[in-house]
């Protein structure tokens, strides 16, 4: 017995096309599995969903395969008798096989695909709520007419029709125009964010970008990068198209590139503005010689790759009055009118441990902790006080008072030093004349016998041998002399910061020790500048596209330098050192004659 299985199909025109083929073998397998006798790619049909044979009575048995049943003449069941010549249905998925008997004794069994748009003239149709809306087409052109009247209509009269305000930069003022917050491209920045509904402290002229003076209007207190014909003369050439776009924004009033907003963006959400990447600036400082041949900067464009050696300042000569910036490649030597060999003092098995170890305030040998503190902030290191930090070890206790304490010699000032020595001084003279004595002469018993009626010759050569070389004052200060040829001391001079135009958090190198940076421990002389270097810097630190590894941490510019500070990231507050006039050029000379002490 044969199947005469026809398949029938439609073209894209809505053309018939049958397809017929003979199955001579009394059973049929239908499903989704390419070897079925009947493949329907339908995934609501299972792999073998359903087998059609021959019964002996010449009817067809049909039997589900899988746990799916399926539609036999309407009803669902999982197995099911056709008689050919009454014929029958079986619906699986969009399928539907038509089972007869042809003339000549075959059974034809047809497959159709049911048509997508079936069903849809459904008599419930008629019920829906879409059946009595307006179409999409009219409502969109509805909500489209609502959202100009609304959004840029109400808002362009409203600003057309109102009584001009003063722009409010503290945001207190409530916005005057009428759902101006709907022109809003996003949320304001964390630091604009009182600005929300007071669009006006911003965009003080309708449709014309933010300007750079109202933004300066707030931010009086930042400074340019440096002066602005310099920042347009050292910034690249713009692209041809990049040149394009700006001469069409121009027009419509936006600053050129150098404006506030090329840079600062808004509307971007409740963020923080973030710091320009490295990018930013090599573009001008990759080749800033090039565009500015007068400038003395190097070039730079990478921390770990191409970055100019550091130029600390330091004073590089005697009671200088302001201190100088190192030239690059030369070993500064630094005048800062002290001697100090950082060695003897970090030595771990020197003298100076071992009186620290007898100290009940060291208790152990000397460290740079015990003379540098840090200041408050943690980026800058309080001023060394001799008083604090030295007089543990070189004591200035100069007698016992009468109460049972002790006296010493005042430091900071050579006048407060003479009284001091002369205080010290005035105490009980050698008798003048016989031994007897008569009626009504001074005593030793006497107070006026301890005045000094004459030059106090003997305070004038304690002071002398103080301040000479050898004396209590040169083992830490400079000997020289004073205008009129008295004996003085070269004033310390020391600058408030060495790197100026960087930034540098001691706080966040805790972990590290001081010796890692600075050579201090083999330091023999005061003048050494104990600066780190570049090169050990990039021990850790490398460029912006390094990997961040336990080592190695990525670096970029901002890290070190800030863009609207030419000063450097931060500044120093509170009152300036306390440095003493700068002596005479005859003093200072007298520091490199024979009797001079070298620094």
């Amino acid at each position: 017995m044969a199947f005469l299985i026809r398949t029938i199909d439609f073209t894209a025109a809505g053309r018939e096309i049958i397809r017929d083929r003979i199955a001579e073998q009394t059973s049929l397998t239908v499903g989704r599995a390419a070897e079925n006798d009947i493949h329907l790619p339908d995934l609501a049909v299972e792999q073998h969903h359903v087998r059609i044979e021959r019964a002996g009575d010449g009817m067809l048995h049909a039997s589900a395969l899988g746990t799916l049943g399926f539609a036999l003449d309407g009803r669902m069941v999982m197995q099911g008798t056709i008689d050919p010549r009454t014929g029958g249905e079986i619906a699986l998925g969009a399928a539907r096989l038509a089972i007869a008997a042809e003339a000549d004794g075959s059974i034809a069994i047809t497959i159709r695909q049911i048509a997508a748009e079936e069903g849809k003239t459904d008599a419930l149709r008629g019920f829906a709520l879409a059946s009595v809306l307006p179409s999409k087409r009219a409502m969109s052109w509805v909500l489209a007419g609502t959202i100009l009247l609304l959004l840029l209509m109400v808002p362009v009269a409203s600003h057309l029709l109102r009584t001009p305000t003063k722009p409010d930069p503290t945001g207190k003022t409530p916005g005057a125009v009428l759902l101006d917050s709907a022109w809003s491209s996003g949320e304001l920045s964390v630091k604009h964010h009182s600005l929300k509904d007071n669009c006006e402290s911003c965009h003080v002229a309708a449709f014309k970008s933010v300007q750079d003076e109202t933004c300066i209007s707030c931010h009086e207190d930042t400074g340019n990068h440096a002066p602005m014909p310099r920042l347009a003369g050292g910034a690249p050439a713009l692209s041809p198209g990049d040149a394009l776009q700006w001469r069409i924004a121009e027009g419509f009033g936006k600053e050129g590139p150098l404006g506030c907003v090329s840079c600062h963006s808004e509307h971007e959400g409740p963020v923080r503005q973030p710091a320009g990447g490295e990018a930013f600036c090599s573009d001008c400082h990759d080749k800033l010689d090039t565009r500015l041949t007068d400038t003395s900067l190097a070039n730079a464009h990478d921390f770990g790759k191409g970055h100019p050696q550091f130029r600390p300042v330091y004073f590089a000569s005697f009671g200088a009055a302001k201190p100088v910036r190192a030239k690059p490649g030369t070993k500064p030597v630094e005048r800062s009118g002290l001697v100090f060999p950082h060695d003897v003092h970090m030595d771990a098995r020197g003298g100076a441990a071992r009186m620290a170890l007898s100290l009940r305030q060291y208790g152990k040998p000397l460290e740079c902790g015990d003379c540098h503190a840090l200041t408050p902030d943690k980026l800058a290191f309080k001023e060394v006080k001799m008083e604090e930090s030295c007089e543990g070890c070189h004591s200035l206790v100069s007698g016992r008072t009468a109460g049972g304490g002790f006296s010493k010699l005042r430091h900071g000032d050579v006048k407060d030093l003479a009284e001091d020595l002369a205080r010290i001084s005035s105490g009980p003279r050698r008798r003048v004349g016989p031994v007897r004595q008569r009626p009504v002469q001074i005593g030793s018993a006497s107070p006026a016998y301890a005045a000094d009626f004459g030059r106090p010759v003997r305070a004038y050569i304690g002071l002398s041998n103080a301040l000479s070389v050898g004396g209590v004052c040169t083992e830490c200060h400079l000997p020289t002399r004073g205008p009129t040829g008295q004996a003085d001391l070269m004033p310390v001079n020391l600058p408030d910061r060495f790197l100026s135009s960087g930034y540098f958090n001691h706080e966040a190198h805790k972990k590290e020790e001081c010796t890692d940076c600075h050579a201090a421990d083999t330091s023999k002389v005061a003048s050494d500048l104990l600066i780190p270097d570049l090169k050990s810097c990039r021990d850790c630190h490398l460029g912006a596209t390094a990997v961040k590894t336990k080592k190695v941490v990525p670096s970029d510019c901002a890290m070190c330098h800030a863009y609207h500070l030419p000063a450097g990231q931060w500044a120093t507050k509170g009152p300036k050192p306390h440095y003493r006039p700068v002596p005479d050029k005859a003093a200072i000379a007298s520091l490199a004659g024979p009797a001079g002490l070298k620094p």
